[in-house]
């Protein structure tokens, strides 16, 4: 085993002392995974589409969340990255990381001790003299500091995977920002072992729920992750209906084959708490 790799592997089973070597993100990630087991609920809609929310109330009554999110990023300050072993590990390695540090800033800074009713209160969209939750550089990795779109644009959607043929756009599927208008964020982590089938599973079955997809008539109407990352789907497939026809269930894919428009959803950027759901049943036990 790499010298790098065992004193990565080392410093974190410190950490975290049970872990299945094979793949790091069960291991490095299982403070995060039991946040997600606790507070986040999926609810799937009629048609096979899919939403999720997260309790961030009940999560802050909690007595160990504190320890948790601690905990969690102490292990990702002293991880190395560079020792991610293939495409599988190192992709499900930064959707994790993307995903927690979202659930970890909505939970930590809570300006006058409530939570945010977006991700742009933080600034960016509605403060443009203050940087985006998206572009500061706040979050840790090993000996960098990393912004979101650092992970997303940066990291997974970069040049560098790209060259490797391992840049996917099913990743805007799967990276989530805690709003409404977001594909799902999934009770389970991402894994070397579950990459491929969560990829998939999470794109079709956000392309069967309304938020991100709907056809009237000659029209489809689409997230505006198509009109953000519109050159990503056509890098990927071609056009972004050529992608929505690869990637939906087959009864969708068939219906937009038979559009010649498309619109764009407005994006929905509401906090994915529960009470901000229409369209899905999260009442808690």
């Amino acid at each position: 085993m790499h010298l790098k790799r065992s004193f990565s592997i080392f410093v974190v089973l410190t950490l975290v002392p049970v872990l299945a070597w094979a793949d790091i993100n069960p291991g490095l990630f299982r403070e995060y995974q039991g946040l997600l087991t606790e507070y986040l609920t999926e609810q799937t809609l009629p048609g096979n589409g899919l939403v999720s929310a997260f309790d961030y109330e009940a999560a802050l009554v909690d007595d160990r969340l504190a320890k948790t999110l601690a905990s969690q990023g102490k292990a990702l300050e002293q991880f190395n990255p560079e020792t991610l072993d293939g495409r599988e590990e190192s992709v499900a390695f930064w959707i994790n990381a993307y995903n927690f540090f979202m659930l970890a800033q909505i939970l930590t800074e809570r300006p006058d001790g409530e939570l945010v009713s977006s991700v742009w209160d933080y600034g960016g969209r509605l403060n443009p003299f203050v940087d985006s939750i998206f572009e500061r550089k706040t979050f840790v990795i090993g000996d960098e500091r990393f912004s979101l779109d650092g992970i997303e644009k940066g990291k997974l959607l970069g040049k560098d995977y790209q060259s490797r043929g391992w840049r996917d756009a099913r990743v805007h599927f799967a990276v989530n920002c805690a709003s409404v208008g977001c594909p799902p964020l999934r009770q389970q982590i991402y894994t070397a072992d579950n990459l491929e089938a969560m990829l998939e599973e999470n794109t079709r079955r956000a392309l069967n729920t309304p938020h991100h997809l709907r056809i009237s008539g000659d029209t489809l109407h689409g997230t505006e992750l198509f009109k953000w990352y519109e050159q990503d789907f056509v890098e990927a497939e071609g056009s972004v209906r050529s992608f929505i026809q690869r990637w939906a269930s087959d009864g969708v894919a068939d219906q937009a084959s038979d559009t010649s428009e498309l619109e764009y959803i407005d994006y929905d950027w509401s906090l994915n708490r529960p009470s901000n759901f229409s369209t899905g049943n999260f009442d808690q036990e």
